[in-house]
């Protein structure tokens, strides 16, 4: 088998290519450092697919922002730049794509979080969608929750994550904004790339949330940093700062059931796996 990473030097093709390599030829696509350079705004002329690929999978994404150039960059990178790869898959006779979206593209415009991202990937999935029915390419669109894994590589996505690791790393006391102990989702990278490996040796198609299916509350996020660290701070609210929203979604494991495996790496596990690679490294 023969599998195009696309977004190679992505945090997560970083975790993703090593599982793919059990079973697979695997090589990258990028704007620089990969086997192949491929840049998602280049003009669709210049998107040339190697010969003889079983799947490629689809990593890269621009993460949008409030002005205008990056509304627009959003937009041209995600949508625009999916569509792209997906005629060069149809062209090359790729069997199949599988897309990494976001959970965040089912926000609506009432929620707190919605943004250009959001948005953009929500577009990329429903042009992509369309596309591949024209010409018969087998789709998987996968959407991930909050992502985070071992290595400062994961910081830029997850600045709080990370931060509550600092602070407990320093033995500092943590102080959570408002009244609220607000839920989020979050799944480790290792999970992801297993998931998309099956997926892909599966040959599976259709669009699937890829979420923890348990929440964890702030609170809950600075005992497990904190005792990744053996730390002695403590962790109080201040409740004379605005509350901090949930950012929870529906639970949906059908896809965990049709590829016959479950996120095995809870919160607890994964800052203490952090922990580890940041004690090994002093």
């Amino acid at each position: 088998m023969r599998i195009l990473l696309v977004g190679g030097q992505s945090s997560l093709a970083q975790v993703v290519r090593p599982v793919l390599e059990t079973f697979a030829e695997v090589l990258t696509t990028g704007r620089s450092g990969c086997d192949i350079e491929l840049d998602l705004g280049w003009p669709v002329e210049r998107f040339k697919l190697p010969t003889g690929l079983d799947s490629v999978v689809h990593l890269a994404a621009h993460f949008g922002g409030r002005t205008f150039d990056a509304m627009f960059a959003a937009e041209h990178v995600n949508v625009l730049g999916s569509l792209k790869l997906a005629h060069a898959c149809a062209s090359s006779g790729v069997g199949q794509l599988v897309q990494v979206s976001s959970i965040f593209a089912g926000l609506d415009e009432h929620s707190p979080f919605y943004d250009s991202y959001s948005l953009s990937k929500r577009h990329a999935e429903e042009l992509t969608r369309l596309y591949c029915r024209s010409c018969d390419l087998s789709l998987a669109i996968l959407r991930p929750s909050q992502l985070y894994g071992e290595g400062e590589a994961f910081r830029r996505h997850q600045p709080f994550l990370y931060e509550l690791m600092d602070l407990a790393q320093r033995n500092e006391n943590i102080v959570l904004h408002g009244k609220n102990d607000a839920r989020r989702n979050f799944i480790h990278a290792a999970d992801v790339a297993e998931v998309i490996a099956r997926v892909v040796r599966q040959r599976v198609e259709g669009r699937y949330d890829c979420g923890s299916l348990s929440d964890v509350r702030y609170s809950e996020i600075a005992g497990a940093a904190l005792a990744a660290f053996a730390s002695a701070g403590t962790i109080r609210f201040d409740a004379t700062k605005p509350d901090i929203p949930d950012k929870a979604f529906a639970k949906d494991d059908s896809l965990y059931r049709r590829i016959n495996f479950f996120p095995q790496i809870a919160l607890t596990q994964g800052l203490a796996r952090e922990a580890m690679r940041r004690k090994a490294s002093l």
